[in-house]
């Protein structure tokens, strides 16, 4: 009983650090609550997130508002066709010592960072993609033979523009299972791109401060997974999971709509995010409505509609919703 009241009394404490970060995050990100909470619910759970939106609708505003008030390190790479792995990841260089010895010498890439925005990440080739592969899932750079480890935390915040395609090259599916959530930042409403006006075109701007430091983000994260979810909900991630898989027979209805479905990491990814979602609304426990609002965020980037479905219109977002409706009983997001 002590440690149940021990836990409860963390989550609580955590909760209302986290209303504090989102307080002074949305006072510089304006109008975008969701996204925030998304953002947030990837950081919590130890994870990557990739930012799907138009060019300035405020995604690296958003990573560096969130490097200060999460207090993380945080760098930026601005990925282009030309960047080499060596730019992301550092290289050895030939120092000569002054008795005119001769020794390599390491100089750190970007990557040495707790919170990295690849911004435009579809824009590098997949030679330089693939640098971040064992980064984002081992927390480690292998270099010359020799692992080096990252900060502690590490987090990936990735753009990418969804309309303008020329000269990118498409994240492979073993990259886009790395990401936790995918967060589409979409155009703000009237009144909101209203506030953004009057907010950034003053002489002064919102400031933000500080409300966790690393180590506290680390704690928050140990704190989350031991927060209890009911068998109910994890049976609901089993069911929808498995419904978006066109080989299994709780997929069969899906067999000519999917090429492929999501994986083991889309169910991790469920069950620790409704602890998150549940943790940012105030929540000690998780329901089947947090499974329902994260089904598209945690598995749109993880399937892939067949030549059939593509042909005749159907979109990854409508087969979620679809397969949430069916797995859930409740009626699908809109």
């Amino acid at each position: 009983m002590a440690e149940t009241q021990a836990l409860v009394a963390e989550i609580e404490a955590l909760g209302h650090r986290l209303a504090q970060a989102k307080s002074s995050i949305n006072r510089r990100f304006i109008g975008q609550e969701p996204v925030v909470d998304l953002v947030l619910a990837a950081m919590l759970c130890g994870g990557h997130a990739l930012l799907v939106g138009l060019p300035g609708l405020g995604k690296t505003r958003l990573v560096d508002t969130l490097s200060t008030v999460m207090g993380l390190k945080g760098n930026r790479i601005q990925f282009t066709p030309d960047l080499m792995p060596a730019d992301i990841l550092g290289s050895e260089v030939l120092d000569t010592r002054p008795d005119g010895g001769r020794a390599f010498r390491f100089i750190e890439g970007p990557i040495f960072c707790q919170l990295l925005m690849a911004d435009e990440i579809n824009r590098a080739s997949p030679r330089t993609q693939s640098a971040l592969l064992q980064a984002m899932q081992e927390r480690e750079v292998t270099i010359a033979g020799e692992h080096r480890p990252l900060g502690r935390p590490f987090h990936v915040l990735a753009t990418q523009n969804p309309i303008e395609q020329e000269g990118t090259y498409p994240l492979p599916e073993a990259q886009l299972d790395r990401f936790l959530v995918q967060v589409d930042v979409a155009y703000p409403d009237r009144a909101t791109e209203r506030d953004i006006l009057i907010a950034t075109t003053g002489a002064e701007e919102a400031e933000v401060h500080q409300v966790f430091a690393a180590d506290e983000l680390i704690a928050a994260q140990s704190v989350l997974r031991r927060m209890p979810v009911g068998e109910t909900v994890v049976e609901t991630i089993l069911d929808l999971v498995r419904a978006c898989r066109p080989g299994e027979p709780e997929g069969r209805a899906l067999a000519d709509v999917l090429s492929w479905g999501p994986g083991p990491r889309a169910a991790q990814a469920l069950m620790l995010t409704v602890r998150a979602r549940a943790l940012l609304q105030g929540r000690l426990v998780p329901d089947i409505d947090d499974v329902r609002a994260l089904a598209r965020p945690v598995l749109i980037h993880r399937m892939a509609l067949s030549f059939a479905a593509r042909a005749r219109g159907e979109s990854l977002a409508a087969v979620i919703d679809g397969a949430v409706a069916r797995s859930t009983g409740l009626e699908a997001a809109a």
